[in-house]
C-alpha cells in the first residue's frame, strides 16, 4: 500500500478529541508540493520547471549566455566592501538574512544533477584584485536544462523542492528522506515510523552515521571542514542544513518543535496521524512568521489576503530565484553569542579560539565572535556553542545593510579552504579574509551575475518593465545620485582600475550624523558610506550603457525604497512571489480548516511568534520581535 493510501486513510478519516464532538475530516498535504492546486496537479510541486515572468534572454534565443564584462572584474568593482560594514536602515536583526535562508531552503534548489562546468574567468593583473587564486579561475556550473529544452527551444531549468512555505526544509521531498529522518526502522514500510523526527540525545540533528552506515544516509552538501570529515555532517530535510551554524541551529529548532508538537498529543491517536498533524501545524508556523514578522521587517507590506485563488500558479519564478531572492549583501560577516561567565570551561574557550573564534569577556559575561568562515560548515560548533545562544545571538544585532556591497568573507574566501600548512585560519589572525591564507576564490556576487546568464535573465531594464516599472533612464536613476563621472585617475590610466576609487570618504548613521572614518563607531554604527567614485559613476564605466546592465546588479544598486530593504524592482518581485505563495497554496494557514479544528480539538495552535519558538525549543529568551535589533 502507498504512503499516499497510508495517509490519506487516516487523515481523511473523522478524528474525535478525548471526550468532544468529531472534528472535520483532515485532507493531507503532499510532500513534493504535487495536488495542491486540484486544477494543475504539477503547479508548485518538485521536480517542474521555473516559472518565468519574462521571456528567458539567451544570445542565441536558445541556450547561449550573453555576453557581459567579466564577472569578478565586475565584482571588484561594484561589490567589494573593502572591509568597511554598512547596516540596515531599518535595524533588522540578522534574523532577516538567517530566515530568508531558511525559507529559500524551502521553496527552491535547482536541479545539480549532470552540471556543465563553465568557470568564471579571473586576472590576478587586474588592479582592483586583493586575493589569489591559485587555481586560476572561480568554480562555476551552468544549471542543466530541463529535458526537452535548450535545443530547439529556450533553456529552461528545475526546481527539485515544492514551492510553497510547507515545511520541507525539514521533512523534505521524498519518502526515503522522511524515512531515514524519522524514528523507527528503515524499511521501505513508513507505517512502521514513529511520529517523531530523529535528534541526538541533547536534542541537535542527527549524523550521517547516526544509523550506523553514513553511505546509506540521506545526501548533505559538503562544504568547508566537511569536506574532510563527511561523517560530521548533520541530516535534515534539506542537503544545504549544514551552510552555517545560525542556518544549522534554525533546523534544528524546527525538528524540535516537531517533537514538541507529538509529544503534546493524546497517546490514543495513531503515530502516522500525529505525525502529519505535527508537520501541518510546522508548515503553518513557518508560514505565519513568514507574513507577519519577517516580511513586514523587511518593508514588504502584501494587499489584504482574499482566500485561495486556484488560479494563481504559487511556483517559484526563474526571476525570483535566480535575481530577487539573493540577500547575500546582507549577511553578517559575523555572529557573536553572548553567555554568562562559566557557562564555559577554561578548556572550551580554548578550543573556541584554536579554532578562529575571539573571546571576549566583559564583567560577567562572555562573548564570542565567530567570523563566518568559522560558521560555515560547523554543526560541531553549533553543539558546542549551544542551541539557545546562537539563536538568540541572531536577534541581538543587525544585518548588513541590503545593497551592493558583499562582504570579502563571501566574495572570495567563504567556500575555500586554508593553503597548505595553514591548519585552520584562525593562525592567520585578523582579518580572517586575509588573502594569504586560502587556496582559491569563490566569489558570491560574481557567481550571482554569472548565475543570471546561465538562465537566461532579462536585462535589468527588461526585468523592470516585466514587473510593470518604468525603465531607468540613467545610472543616476538607478542610484539617486547625483553625478555618474568617475573622478580623474593618474594621467594615461583609466581610473575605473584605481583601486582609490572605492575609498570611503564619508559615513554616517541612520540619524545622519557623520561617524569618523577608522573609528569603532565605523564599524558597527555606519548606515551610509559616500565614496570617492559615485555607485552610479562605477556603474557606467563597467556597463556604458544603461540597458546593457545585468538585472543582479541593476537590482542591488537601486535607491531603497523608504522604509524598506529594498530597491523599486525587489521589492516587487518580493510582493508578486510572496503573493503567490500565499494566494496559490490551498493550505495557506489562514485557509485552512484544518488549523483551526487541530486548535479545538488538541489546543495545539500555529500563531506563534518566533521569538516564543526559541523559548519553547531552545530556553533562550528574546525581545519579542527577534527580526528588529535592539538599539
Amino acid at each position: 500500500m502507498s504512503r499516499l493510501i497510508i495517509v490519506g486513510m487516516l487523515l481523511l478519516a473523522t478524528f474525535v478529541p478525548s471526550g468532544g464532538a468529531a472534528i472535520a475530516p483532515l485532507q493531507p498535504r503532499s510532500l513534493d508540493g504535487s495536488g495542491n492546486n486540484q486544477r494543475h496537479d504539477d503547479w508548485g510541486s518538485a521536480g517542474t520547471q521555473y516559472v518565468r515572468v519574462a521571456a528567458p534572454n539567451y544570445a542565441d534565443g536558445i541556450s547561449k549566455e550573453v555576453a557581459g564584462p567579466p564577472t569578478r572584474w565586475v565584482s571588484n568593482r561594484i561589490f567589494n566592501d573593502v572591509g568597511q560594514n554598512l547596516f540596515s536602515e531599518n535595524d533588522v536583526s540578522q534574523w532577516g538574512w538567517a530566515w530568508g535562508q531558511f525559507i529559500d531552503h524551502d521553496i527552491g534548489l535547482r536541479d545539480e544533477r549532470a552540471a556543465e562546468s563553465t568557470p568564471i574567468a579571473y586576472d590576478r593583473n587586474d588592479p582592483l584584485e586583493s586575493f589569489d587564486d591559485t587555481l586560476g579561475a572561480i568554480d562555476f556550473s551552468r544549471t542543466p536544462a530541463a529535458t526537452g529544452t535548450g535545443v530547439s527551444s529556450p533553456r529552461q531549468q528545475i526546481n527539485s523542492l515544492s514551492s510553497y512555505i510547507d515545511g520541507s526544509n525539514v521533512y523534505g521531498v521524498t519518502d526515503s528522506r522522511l524515512e531515514w529522518l524519522r524514528n523507527g526502522p528503515v524499511d521501505g514500510r513508513l507505517s512502521n515510523n514513529k511520529p517523531t523526527l530523529m535528534l541526538t540525545s541533547d536534542g541537535y540533528l542527527p549524523r550521517v552515521d547516526a544509523r550506523g552506515d553514513p553511505s546509506a544516509a540521506p545526501p548533505m552538501d559538503l562544504m568547508g571542514a566537511l569536506q574532510g570529515t563527511p561523517a560530521r555532517a548533520a541530516v535534515a530535510g534539506d542537503v544545504r542544513a549544514n551552510e552555517n551554524i545560525a542556518l544549522t541551529a534554525i533546523q534544528t529548532l524546527f525538528a524540535r518543535e516537531h517533537n514538541r508538537i507529538v509529544a503534546a498529543l493524546p497517546r490514543s491517536i495513531p503515530d502516522e496521524l500525529k505525525f502529519q498533524l505535527a508537520r501541518r501545524v510546522v508548515g503553518a508556523e513557518e508560514q505565519y512568521i513568514t507574513y507577519n514578522e519577517f516580511l513586514p521587517a523587511m518593508g514588504v507590506s502584501l494587499r489584504s489576503y482574499r482566500g485561495y485563488d486556484p488560479g494563481v500558479n504559487a511556483g517559484i519564478s526563474n526571476e525570483f530565484a535566480v535575481v530577487g531572492y539573493r540577500l547575500h549583501s546582507a549577511v553578517h560577516g559575523e555572529l557573536e553569542p553572548t553567555v554568562s561567565a562559566g557557562t564555559f570551561t577554561d578548556a572550551q574557550l580554548k578550543a573556541f579560539t584554536d579554532e578562529g573564534v575571539t573571546v571576549e569577556q566583559d564583567g560577567g559575561d562572555v562573548t564570542l565572535v565567530i567570523p563566518l568562515a568559522v560558521m560555515f560548515g560547523n554543526p560541531d560548533l553549533l553543539e558546542a556553542v549551544g542551541e539557545g545562544p546562537v539563536l538568540k545571538a541572531l536577534a541581538s544585532e543587525r544585518e548588513y545593510k541590503n545593497d551592493e556591497q558583499i562582504d570579502n568573507s563571501m566574495r572570495s574566501v567563504l567556500f575555500q579552504v586554508p593553503k597548505p600548512g595553514i591548519p585552520n585560519p584562525a593562525v592567520c589572525g585578523e582579518p580572517l579574509v586575509n588573502p594569504d591564507c586560502f587556496t582559491g576564490i569563490s566569489d558570491l556576487g560574481a557567481i550571482d551575475v554569472e548565475r543570471g546568464r546561465d538562465h537566461g535573465m532579462p536585462s535589468y531594464n527588461q526585468l523592470r518593465r516585466a514587473f510593470g516599472l518604468r525603465p531607468a533612464r540613467s545610472f543616476t536613476d538607478i542610484t539617486g545620485e547625483s553625478t555618474d563621472r568617475l573622478p580623474q585617475g593618474a594621467r594615461g590610466t583609466n581610473p575605473i582600475n584605481d583601486p582609490h576609487i572605492l575609498d570611503f570618504v564619508e559615513l554616517r548613521d541612520a540619524n545622519g550624523n557623520v561617524i569618523p572614518l577608522g573609528s569603532p563607531d565605523a564599524q558597527e554604527d555606519a548606515v551610509v558610506g559616500t565614496r570617492k567614485s559615485t555607485l552610479a559613476a562605477r556603474l557606467r564605466a563597467v556597463y556604458g550603457s544603461v540597458d546593457r546592465l545585468d538585472a543582479f546588479v541593476g537590482m542591488v544598486s537601486e535607491k531603497h525604497v523608504l522604509g524598506t530593504e529594498f530597491g523599486e524592482l525587489q521589492l516587487a518581485m518580493w510582493k508578486q512571489q510572496f503573493s503567490a505563495l500565499r494566494d496559490g497554496d490551498r493550505f495557506f494557514y489562514a485557509n485552512d480548516p484544518s488549523l483551526r479544528a487541530i486548535e479545538q480539538a488538541y489546543g495545539i495552535s500555529y500563531r506563534h511568534t518566533l521569538a516564543e519558538l526559541i523559548a519553547l525549543d531552545s530556553g533562550a529568551t528574546t525581545q519579542a520581535g527577534v527580526f528588529t535589533a535592539p538599539e
